[in-house]
């Protein structure tokens, strides 16, 4: 599916602290085209889980606009937004966010029968298998190992089908070899699908799989804006 650029203007975030407002995000302008892989880089309070967060309309800027293909998110309310999450994007946590009394089949289920999709555990079990856990469709999340889950989740994820998925730090729980497999996996399912994907990471060599890396310090980008 075809999709429009997120374009970010003038994002400022600050959040109260001891009687003085932080500021966790300075001024950040951004634009991510249509189908482009997208690093976003940093250090530890840098701002790169707060950015990712507003792009999905998971929390409000202080100032500043963004918008995701051609929706201006910071202007809806919370029911469209909600919408939005659910007609636009795959979100893939570091912590994976299963829901651990559902089996791996039933959690990715979990979106589609949402929407009232036709045979939600069926097309589960398809998902499972494009990221290579068929056989692990029945187990629960504690049955699992960290790589496993994150394959759920990332089958999950993509179960809508969204033309943007963002994903906060898919390694940071894994090790090192894990790690590589989940962003071969992430970066092939999403050059299949022809979507948008936003990859947080601190790790510079996963960063160094994307179209172009973007690097935030305190809280403002130092190149790659445009």
């Amino acid at each position: 599916m075809s999709f429009g650029m997120i374009r970010i203007r003038d994002v400022v975030m600050r959040l109260p602290s001891g009687g003085r407002p932080l500021t966790i995000l300075d001024g950040v302008t951004l634009d991510v085209a249509a189908g482009e892989v997208c690093a976003i880089t940093g250090p530890s309070g840098s701002g790169k889980s707060t950015l990712l967060g507003l792009i999905a309309g998971l929390d409000r800027p202080s100032a500043g606009s963004i918008a995701v293909a051609g929706v201006e998110i910071t202007r809806l309310d919370e029911d469209a937004l909600a919408r939005f999450r659910r007609d636009t994007l795959g979100y893939v946590f570091q912590s994976y966010h299963l829901i651990p009394t559902l089996t791996a089949a039933e959690n990715v289920a979990v979106p589609l029968e949402i929407v009232g999709a036709p045979d939600a555990l069926g097309r589960a079990r398809a998902l499972l298998a494009d990221v290579g856990l068929v056989d692990r469709a029945h187990h629960y999340p504690v049955q699992l190992s960290g790589g496993e889950q994150q394959r759920v989740a990332l089958a999950r994820a993509i179960a809508l089908d969204p033309g943007l998925l963002l994903a906060d730090e898919p390694t940071g729980n894994l090790d090192s070899a894990t790690g590589v497999q989940i962003i071969e996996l992430l970066l092939a399912l999403n050059r299949r699908r022809g979507s948008t994907l936003v990859l947080v990471t601190h790790d510079e060599a996963l960063a160094g799989h994307a179209d172009r890396v973007v690097r935030l310090h305190d809280g403002r980008i130092l190149n790659g804006a445009a």
